[in-house]
């Protein structure tokens, strides 16, 4: 049974879809007015994994992550720019899935934009007002009324008075209370706007996601997922909005993934102190980055350091190191079922990835002893090993592309004068030359290159 953390409650539940054998599931994606930075990276992976690991199990799955395409954020840089702010929000769109793609991500079933649902935003808004949740103030903007919703600051565990206590917002004549959030923003001058009732306008960053997710998966789904940023106000908003508007409960399960932590800093934009998917692209593949966030428990804070990058990159080594050679499909033939209940038991709780990892070592060391005395049970494990990392989205490539394959600044080309080297070490062996089959061995191993000898053959890696 699939046990999941839910952070409206703290604990872990017992996961009950609300159909039997179908889950519907909303994660909150980028607002597009930059490149993609190791938290987003962070979000990008965590929410694969329980998509991929969910249609594992049986599950038909309708994943939506959406695209804010329209904030504040993306009006100044484009004003900054000289550029349309959809000029902008493309080039960024476009980079964000090259990362995503890069890093191994599946696509979502659907990719819902702010900018396309703004009949559906301005719906939700007029029935807050109707339902008497949100006002206009005198300035055509339209705020919701955070005390008529009663149940405001369960999910952050946040009281309103305590809030109220520490409310530093600049008083705004326009407001009934200070804690109450804008819905819809009356035009300024310069900034793209739509027609509404409240006159020209565009909406605030929490009402589209309230109008995005219950457009795409309905007034009630069942898991709502974003990075721990998001609880409050983001996601906390997004329930007294929706469930004020539909009358209806509007998510059973909320995920939130954890920190990316710089200096035991959070990673962020407005702190600077972020690197972005493609500058750590130059100094890793792209599966070991995807491996140094699943080593890690997805609520658990993530310290990025490059000696844990240099650990993915050692543990991914030696996954595909005992596949190499290895004549095996994913998809025929026998698993270890020991193995996969394991793994499987591992996921359930709360998808454990690290404890998981852990099954996929175990099957490798097999694959290693049995290799050479067992064929056949060798071609088990190491199937099986294929089969569990490919739930993760791992150890997809060729064992021995991968192997070979260049990272940061080592130079794709370099292969061809590699095999040279290794050939004439083979050569100077089959010679007798000792002195200059270990000359080469050490020009290799200063280049990054790690020599196995087998037999007659000899086979090399990048380290």
């Amino acid at each position: 049974m699939l046990r999941i953390y839910n952070s409206l409650t703290n604990k872990k539940e017992e996961f009950t879809p609300i159909e039997a054998g179908k889950v519907r599931m909303y994660v909150c994606g980028m607002t597009v007015y930059d490149l993609c930075h190791l938290g987003h990276a962070r979000v990008l992976v965590v929410f694969d994994m329980v998509v991929r690991y969910l249609r594992s199990i049986g599950y038909d799955v309708t994943y939506i992550r959406n695209i804010t395409d329209i904030d504040d954020k993306i009006i100044k840089r484009a004003n900054e720019n000289g550029e349309e702010f959809t000029a902008l929000t493309q080039r960024f769109i476009t980079a964000m899935h090259e990362d995503a793609a890069a890093l191994n991500i599946l696509p979502p079933d659907e990719e819902p934009k702010a900018t396309a649902y703004m009949g559906d935003i301005i719906k939700m808004v007029t029935d807050l007002i109707e339902r008497g949740y949100a006002y206009a103030g005198d300035n055509g903007d339209v705020y919701y009324s955070v005390n008529k919703f009663k149940s405001y600051g369960e999910l952050s565990g946040k009281k309103l008075e305590d809030l109220r206590a520490g409310e530093r917002v600049a008083v705004d004549s326009n407001k009934k209370e200070p804690l109450d959030f804008v819905l819809w923003k009356s035009a300024k001058p310069d900034e793209p706007s739509w027609d509404s009732p409240w006159g020209k306008g565009r909406p605030g960053w929490h009402i589209e996601c309230s109008a995005m997710s219950t457009c795409c998966l309905g007034n009630h789904f069942d898991i709502h997922g974003g990075g721990q940023d998001l609880q409050f106000p983001h996601h906390e908003n997004e329930i007294a909005q929706s469930e004020a508007a539909t009358g209806e409960k509007f998510v059973n399960y909320w995920m939130h993934n954890g920190f990316v932590r710089v200096d035991d800093e959070k990673m962020s934009k407005s702190l600077d102190n972020f690197f972005t998917i493609r500058e750590v692209l130059k100094e890793y593949r792209a599966e070991e980055i995807r491996y140094f966030i699943l080593a890690s428990h997805y609520r658990s804070p993530l310290n990025y350091a490059d000696s844990l990058l240099d650990a993915a990159q050692s543990a991914l080594a030696r996954l595909y190191t005992s596949l190499r050679h290895l004549d095996i499909t994913a998809d025929a033939g026998d698993y270890d079922d020991d193995a996969v209940a394991r793994f499987n038991q591992a996921m359930n709780e709360d998808f454990n990835t690290a404890e998981a990892l852990a099954v996929l070592f175990e099957l490798a060391n097999h694959v290693n002893k049995y290799r050479d005395i067992d064929q056949h049970q060798a071609l088990i494990y190491g199937r099986t090993l294929k089969h569990l990392a490919g739930v993760l989205g791992l150890l997809e490539a060729d064992p021995d592309a991968f192997l070979k394959s260049a990272t940061g600044s080592q130079s794709a080309g370099d292969n061809e004068q590699i095999e040279t080297l290794v050939k004439d070490r083979l050569q100077a062996k089959s010679d007798k030359n000792w002195q200059r089959a270990d000359e080469i061995r050490d020009q290799l191993q200063a280049m990054g290159i790690e020599l196995e000898d087998t037999g007659a053959e000899t086979v090399w890696r990048r380290s």
